[in-house]
C-alpha cells in the first residue's frame, strides 16, 4: 500500500489556476467516485481551498499514483493535463505525512497560525467519510493529524499571532482610506470568510454594513451577528455606488461585478475612491477593474502578499510546531511499521507456539506420567525458547515492518504461507 498527496496551492499556483482546479463542495461526492474508479486507488480525500487543491490517496503497490491524480483532476475539472501539471506537487511515504500534518496545523497556509484550515480539513474528511472514500489508513491518519493540529495549537503561540485573511483585508483598506470610521461596506455572501471580514469590519469603526446573499436566510444571520442590514440579492449592483467598500465572498461561478459596472459606479461617486475586497475562488470581481482611476481592487493572492509581512514575528513559534510535527511524523511511521507488520507478527508467533505444542505432545508419551510442577516446568522451558528464537524476528519486522522484503524473508524463513 502507498500513501500519496498530490496538489497545489498558494505558492505553486496563481488564483487564475486555482480557480480552474477547485471543487464546489457539492461536487465533491461525484468527484470522490471518479477518484476511487482510478486504477489501483483504495481510498481518497479532496481538500478544495480558496488557496489550496489537494487530492491524498492510498493505492496498490505498483501503481503510478501521481499520474493517476494528475489525469483524475484534469479531467474531473475539464481542463487541459497541461494546465495542471506544471503547478502539481506530489509527496509520498513520511513526507506526505509531514505535508498533511503541517497544513493541519496551519503551517502551510498563507498567515501561518489561522484556524480556518483545520475546520477545512475535517469538512473535507467528513465527505469523505460519509461517501465510503475513507476506511482504512485514510481514516487513522487523518485522526493523527487533527491531534497533531490540536496539540501545536495548545503547545506553542501559533494560535495567539495568528491573523486572518480576512483581516489582512480591513487593514488594507484602512492603510487606503486612513480610517475606516463613517465608511459603509457591503458584503457579498455569508460564509465563513465573509463573516470573519464582517466582524473586523465593525470593530474598524465603519459606520454601517450591508450583507446581500443568494439564500436570504443566511443573510439575515450574518447581518444580525455583525449588526449589519440586509439588502435583496438581485439589486446589490444599484447599491454599489452608495458604500466604499465592497467585500465579495459568494460561491458564484462568474464575476458578479464587471469592469463597466464598476466604472459606471465609480462615476456616481463623481471619483470618489472605491476599495473592493475579492476573496472568493472563483474570483467575484472582473480583474480588469484595477484599471479604473480610483478603484482598489484586492483578491485572494495580493492579501497573501500583504500578510507574508506579519510571518516575521512568528518565525520563531513556527519552529517549535515543526519540531511538534517531527516528533509526530517519527510516531506515526513507527505505528505503521507495527501496524503493517502485526499480521505477519502474529503468525509467526502462532507458528512456533504451534510447533512448540507439537513437538510437547509428540514426546509426552515418552516422559511417562507428569507432576503438575512438571508440566509447569516443561511449558515455562519452551515457551522461553520460543521466545528467545523469535525475539530478533519481531524486533527486526518492528523496526522494518513497512519493508516488503523484510517481511518476505521473515515469511519465507518460517513457512508463514504455509497451512
Amino acid at each position: 500500500m502507498k500513501f500519496l498527496l498530490t496538489g497545489l496551492n498558494h505558492r505553486t499556483a496563481p488564483v487564475e489556476v486555482r480557480e480552474r482546479i477547485a471543487f464546489a463542495e457539492g461536487a465533491l461526492p461525484e468527484a470522490l467516485d471518479k477518484l476511487k474508479r482510478r486504477p489501483g486507488v483504495q481510498e481518497g480525500l479532496i481538500l478544495s481551498t480558496c488557496n489550496r487543491v489537494e487530492v491524498s490517496v492510498t493505492a496498490e503497490e505498483g501503481v503510478d499514483v501521481e499520474a493517476a491524480v494528475g489525469g483524475f483532476l484534469a479531467d474531473a475539472r475539464a481542463v487541459d493535463p497541461a494546465l495542471v501539471t506544471p503547478y502539481l506537487y506530489s509527496y509520498d511515504g513520511p513526507e506526505a505525512i509531514r505535508h498533511l500534518f503541517r497544513v493541519a496545523s496551519s503551517l502551510d497556509s498563507i498567515v501561518v497560525g489561522e484556524p480556518q484550515i483545520l475546520g477545512q480539513l475535517k469538512a473535507a474528511y467528513a465527505v469523505a467519510k460519509a461517501n465510503g472514500s475513507v476506511s482504512g489508513f485514510l481514516d487513522l491518519l487523518m485522526t493523527r493529524a487533527f491531534n497533531v493540529a490540536k496539540r501545536v495549537r495548545s503547545e506553542t503561540e501559533i494560535g495567539q499571532s495568528a491573523v486572518s485573511v480576512s483581516y489582512a483585508a480591513v487593514e488594507l483598506a484602512r492603510e487606503i482610506f486612513g480610517t475606516l470610521q463613517g465608511k459603509r461596506a457591503l458584503v457579498v455572501g455569508a460564509g465563513k470568510m465573509a463573516e470573519s471580514a464582517a466582524r473586523h469590519l465593525r470593530r474598524a469603526g465603519v459606520s454601517e454594513i450591508l450583507v446581500t446573499n443568494r439564500t436570504r436566510a443566511r443573510a439575515e444571520a450574518l447581518a444580525e451577528d455583525c449588526g449589519g442590514r440586509v439588502i435583496d440579492y438581485e439589486r446589490f449592483e444599484e447599491m454599489v455606488p452608495n458604500v466604499d467598500i465592497v467585500l465579495a465572498s459568494s460561491g458564484a461561478p462568474h464575476y458578479i461585478l464587471t469592469k463597466d459596472q464598476v466604472r459606471a459606479a465609480i462615476s456616481k461617486r463623481r471619483n470618489q475612491p472605491m476599495f473592493f475586497i475579492d476573496i472568493a475562488v472563483p474570483r467575484n470581481i472582473d480583474p480588469s477593474v484595477n484599471q479604473i482611476d480610483g478603484a482598489f481592487l484586492y483578491d485572494i493572492d495580493d492579501l497573501g502578499k500583504v500578510v507574508d509581512a506579519n510571518l516575521k514575528g512568528r518565525i520563531e513559534v513556527a519552529k517549535d510546531a515543526e519540531d511538534i510535527i517531527g516528533e509526530e511524523v517519527e510516531r506515526m511511521m513507527l505505528r505503521l511499521k507495527t501496524r503493517e507488520a502485526a499480521p505477519t507478527i502474529v503468525r509467526l508467533q502462532e507458528q512456533l507456539d504451534g510447533w512448540r505444542k507439537g513437538e510437547i505432545d509428540r514426546v509426552r508419551g515418552k516422559l511417562g506420567p507428569l507432576t503438575p510442577q512438571q508440566e509447569e516446568a516443561i511449558e515455562a522451558m519452551t515457551r522461553g525458547l520460543v521466545n528467545k528464537i523469535a525475539h530478533g524476528p519481531i524486533s527486526e519486522l518492528r523496526k522494518q515492518g513497512t519493508d516488503s522484503n523484510v517481511l518476505d524473508a521473515v515469511r519465507k524463513l518460517f513457512r508463514l504461507g504455509d497451512e
